[in-house]
């Protein structure tokens, strides 16, 4: 009994560990949060964004006082001013989720801030898609149903737990 239910165990961890998606929260800046940075350092955002590797579904966490952030277009970004963001928040405390592929733009809110280096963009990488199967004939009627490379293997797993009880 104990080997049946350590066999089920195992099975489960290998399911979840195959087939469970993982995110991560970031904190943009690090310990400096999303501040403006010193003279020296107008590049921060970009260099910690070139560090991290960002999927879909991840979350950018601001840490800020007196601030704010906002998620602008690629022309907005680039000319450091927004009227109409696409998201604004101002209260110190905001985390946005990254829903897509692609590239994202960041600046501050706050009045020449952005133009001494509080902007970034983060780029989101496309999600790994399993490679498709190739495409096969059509099949006879007659021939059995077939299984799955992965369901077959969790069986004779399965199957294999069973000898050693």
């Amino acid at each position: 009994m104990a080997s049946l239910l350590s066999s089920a165990f195992f099975l489960l961890f290998l399911f979840f560990h195959f087939f469970s998606a993982t995110c991560t929260e970031f904190l943009v800046g690090d310990e400096h949060g999303w501040a403006v940075p010193q003279h020296k350092h107008a590049d921060r955002y970009n260099k910690w964004a070139s560090h991290n590797r960002f999927n879909v579904d991840d979350t950018l966490h601001f840490k800020f006082e007196k601030d704010s952030v906002m998620e602008v277009t690629e022309e907005e970004y680039k000319q450091c001013l927004s009227s109409k963001p696409l998201l604004y928040n101002n209260n110190g405390d905001a985390v946005v989720r990254l829903e897509r592929a692609g590239l994202f733009y960041f600046i501050s809110g706050v009045s020449g801030h952005c133009e001494k280096g509080q902007r970034m963009i983060i780029k989101v990488l496309e999600p790994l898609s399993p490679p498709q199967p190739p495409t096969a004939p059509p099949q006879n009627n007659n021939t059995p149903l077939s299984v799955s490379s992965p369901m077959l293997a969790l069986f004779f797993m399965f199957f294999v737990s069973f000898l050693f009880i």
